[in-house]
């Protein structure tokens, strides 16, 4: 692997908040409305993380930003905050519009974090455990968590030209279960020579051209099989991965081959070869031939594994 190092800028900084739409009808509209401002306003070098869309017709924003003083991000949001003001009927600030920004050179930095802004992160509280040892809050609900239903799909910024198109999508989605958008996993609007290093990888090519990684996921946290007082509920998980699926099925059906990221996506995705490395794959099999031709190395749903049984101890018929 190689990592490429960059000078840090000033500033880091985020912008949180909720909304609360007050009907479908309104929530239809803010996802479009926030759909045509995230072009406009946020598809820049300057802003990433996520936007969730919810099932509950809330809008959850939790982006972070390089690069901006906090008067400038403010300015950035000015658009979208007066859109909703515009509309007290319509929309309620649930949890108010937050910027705030951070010297870059602090952002990981523990002591700073835990005087400055305490309540992003949770410490390791393992006795003995040194007090550097932090993790985003926002992460706790992945702790020890029980999947039962996970979808990814690369989103080409070519849907950002069709906001209407992308807007009913994504609210069509939505009453099946949320949606959010993950929009600092795609590379559109990266620099060419980005781009074009992304270009020589084994990932699927449509990172090149997404905007954004949408995620549609649940789970039950801090559950065990088999241990008393954590135990996943299965019939609760049916239901819920069904769901999952209906949702990531309304997004296909304006990016039917949307491809998947690999890290984060279905665990039983049927066209896996395709989701995960698209036209790649055949040079990817054909290198695993030359360098692996017994298949030594296995993984479930990894190159050349439509060639075992699931348990990887039987050759498929015709090997």
């Amino acid at each position: 692997m190689t990592l490429a190092t960059h000078a840090l800028p000033e500033n880091f900084g985020a912008a949180e908040g909720r909304i609360q739409a007050k009907s479908p009808a309104a929530f239809r509209r803010l996802v479009g409305e926030f759909v045509r401002f995230y072009r406009k306003g946020l598809f820049n070098p300057h802003w990433g993380e996520q936007a969730t869309f919810g099932k509950d017709d809330s809008l959850t924003l939790q982006l972070v930003m390089q690069g901006l003083r906090r008067a400038e991000a403010e300015a950035a949001w000015m658009p979208f905050a007066e859109f909703v003001a515009a509309s007290p009927d319509d929309f309620q600030w649930t949890a108010p519009l937050d910027v705030a920004t951070f010297p870059a050179r602090h952002w990981w930095d523990a002591a700073y974090r835990k005087a400055n802004d305490a309540g992003s992160v949770l410490s390791d509280a393992r006795p003995g455990a040194p007090p550097g040892n932090v993790y985003w809050k926002g992460n706790a609900i992945e702790v020890n968590v029980y999947l039962y239903g996970y979808e990814s799909l690369w989103l080409p910024a070519t849907l950002l030209d069709q906001p209407e198109r992308l807007a009913d999508a994504l609210f069509a989605a939505t009453r099946r279960f949320p949606v959010g958008l993950h929009f600092n996993k795609g590379l559109a609007g990266a620099p060419e020579e980005r781009v074009a290093a992304a270009r020589d990888t084994a990932m699927n090519p449509a990172v090149l051209d997404a905007f954004a990684l949408a995620i549609i996921a649940t789970g039950a946290p801090h559950s065990v099989p088999g241990l008393a007082g954590h135990e996943p509920d299965p019939a609760k998980g049916r239901v819920e991965a069904a769901a999952v699926t209906a949702a990531a099925d309304a997004l296909r059906a304006v990016v039917p081959d949307a491809g998947a990221y690999v890290s984060e996506s279905n665990y039983f995705d049927r066209v896996w070869q395709k989701s995960y490395w698209g036209a790649n794959y055949a040079r990817l099999a054909a290198a695993k031939r030359k360098y692996d031709p017994e298949g030594l190395f296995f993984v479930h749903n990894g190159v050349g594994s439509e060639e075992w049984s699931a348990d990887g101890f039987t050759r498929s018929k015709g090997r």
